[in-house]
């Protein structure tokens, strides 16, 4: 099933990624490969137009076929000719092709998350309330937790990937920035200081809101974040793992672009810059509440320390200020595979930091996330940043 345009039915997840290595090393590397149906390479194709044409994507919940056990036979098909690959290639010609693979695993696990957060999504329009597992609740925090503004004054940093080790291509290439001294807030925003942004009018006041978002906001009829709900209780909200109360204490999920930043601007504060999210991270341990640790949702964290900056990673994705651009001296990935991250270098917004979905493997502080300004299914949060000096 598909909920809405911009989510997929996981058996479409399941069968694209496997016609990405069908696609993008099979049909290339291994000589007279046959296919297991062509027909897939039109079903399963998202978005590589250099690769040929592709099934609608708003249209992809009305395929009842290829069935689920013909997805997953597909799925085997192309594991036993990736196996027979790696028996068969000579040494000497794995390395051209090591590149198209080591994407490949990354493309997975981003389809893993994405998995997740469109079963969410249709989960959370049936009246039903179905969950993706049956937990019991863990005991919530009675109020939000205390943050503080850190202090950073970067001379002359660099910001981008430079190492070796895999990344995006739109991570690339390290490059210096200028950035004045700025203090970012040593939490991310906690669901019940946006509870306060939304008993204070919130979503009632055109003078916190981008003209554009007002316009989403009047057009949507937001008034909360997403799976959010009022009742006799207070406020609940659809979790992967059932339909919960608030707590107040775990940082707030699922608001778009424009409510980070009309939160922001009722705080007295900003969204920070990307490049100055990835200084503060930068020195910062990768470690957190990722897919790993199985909450599948975002934690309250009851440390007591307001002097570091807590839960960067993991958790929620954290809006930046910043628009999904290239890097200079970008340069795209080769071939068909240039379509990868590039061509969405227009309109959309950079989140950074992970979620409590993504596979702990695959974040760097370097990585950078984008989604359209409005969007809102996905794990996004809010981390305010401020000038030095401004209250």
């Amino acid at each position: 099933m598909q909920s809405m345009p911009d989510a997929s039915p996981t058996k479409w997840h399941l069968g694209h990624t496997s016609w990405f290595f069908e696609t993008f090393l099979l049909r290339r590397a291994v000589p007279g490969f046959e296919p297991p149906d062509e027909r897939y390479a039109y079903i399963f194709n998202s978005y590589y137009r250099a690769a040929g044409d592709r099934h609608p994507q708003p249209r992809r919940g009305l395929l009842s076929r290829p069935t689920l056990d013909d997805t997953y036979r597909y799925r085997r098909e192309i594991d036993r000719s990736m196996e027979a690959f790696f028996s068969s290639v000579p040494s000497s010609r794995f390395a051209e092709h090591a590149f198209t693979i080591e994407l490949g695993l990354h493309h997975e696990q981003q389809h893993q998350e994405l998995i997740l957060t469109d079963v969410k999504h249709l989960f959370a329009q049936n009246p039903l309330a179905p969950s993706y597992r049956n937990e019991p609740a863990g005991p919530g925090a009675s109020h939000p937790p205390q943050s503080s503004w850190i202090a950073h004054a970067p001379d002359s940093p660099e910001v981008g990937w430079s190492a070796p080790q895999f990344a995006f291509d739109n991570e690339r290439p390290r490059h210096r920035v200028h950035v004045d001294p700025f203090e970012i807030c040593s939490r991310p925003v906690s669901s019940g200081h946006y509870r306060r942004f939304m008993e204070d009018g919130g979503y009632s006041r055109p003078e916190l809101w981008l003209s554009d978002g007002w316009d989403v906001r009047e057009r949507e009829g937001w008034n909360a974040p997403l799976y959010w709900q009022q009742g006799g209780e207070g406020w609940t909200l659809a979790t992967l793992l059932g339909r919960r109360l608030l707590d107040p204490a775990e940082p707030v999920c699922h608001v778009s672009y424009y409510e980070a930043d009309a939160f922001a601007r009722w705080a007295g504060a900003r969204l920070p810059l990307e490049e100055e999210w990835e200084i503060a991270a930068s020195a910062q341990e990768i470690a957190g509440n990722f897919l790993e640790s199985g909450k599948l949702h975002p934690a309250a964290d009851s440390h007591s320390d307001r002097k570091s900056l807590l839960q960067m990673f993991g958790d929620v994705w954290e809006w930046t200020a910043s628009a999904y651009r290239p890097y200079p001296g970008y340069a795209p990935f080769p071939g068909a595979l240039s379509e990868y991250n590039g061509k969405f270098m227009s309109g959309r917004m950079v989140l950074r930091g992970g979620s409590c979905v993504t596979p702990e493997g695959h974040v760097r502080p370097t990585y950078r996330n984008f989604f359209l300004p409005d969007a809102r299914w996905q794990f996004s949060g809010i981390r305010l940043a401020r000038w030095p000096g401004s209250r």
